[in-house]
């Protein structure tokens, strides 16, 4: 697998929407494992293609308690229900974070890496990486969310480590381990 560099803030393919991935084929699948990798060793718990300049609608997941990645390809919030107030920050804006407006709870829908249609409900931590993620795919950043009368200010080298920690030490079962 690759580390592939992440494209920053202002670069012009963060604003674009991706294409549907019409079918999962060993080159897409190579990529969303470069994708996991390129994850990984950035400390992030998310990733969307046009991140690492591929205009294709695929993200990928490691959540703090999970062990395992998980990739999804065609990723769609179907629905949402209520708002609250999170801090986040992105790959793609590193040193920055933000309190945006995210729903409490979503539908989601995507293809997993078999192929395999994958429905469900999610809430916390898991509903906002999905909409961070999808927003990407959309062209809109986690900037674009903040919060009434808030701004981006500063992450400290102590919650940018403990962010990576948390990715690193992660015991859980997902959708697909990458090793």
């Amino acid at each position: 697998m690759s580390i592939l560099p992440i494209l920053e803030v202002p670069h012009p393919i963060l604003r674009k929407k991706a294409k549907r991935v019409r079918s999962i084929t060993k080159k897409e699948l190579t990529l969303a494992y470069d994708m996991v990798d390129t994850m990984r060793e950035a400390g992030g718990v998310g990733l969307a293609a046009n991140q690492i300049g591929e205009l294709w609608r695929i993200i990928v997941l490691q959540m703090p308690d999970e062990e395992e990645s998980r990739i999804y390809f065609n990723p769609e919030i179907i629905k949402t229900s209520g708002s609250r107030e999170v801090e986040e920050g992105c790959l793609s804006l590193p040193g920055y974070r933000g309190i945006v407006n995210r729903s409490v709870w979503i539908k989601f829908q995507g293809l997993d890496h078999t192929d395999q249609v994958v429905k469900f409900e999610a809430e916390n931590l898991l509903s906002q990486v999905l909409e961070h993620e999808v927003d990407h795919l959309n062209g809109i950043l986690y900037s674009d969310h903040l919060a009434e009368h808030h701004e981006l200010y500063p992450a400290t080298q102590e919650e940018e480590g403990l962010a990576e920690q948390d990715v690193k030490s992660a015991e859980s079962p997902a959708s697909l381990k990458i090793d």
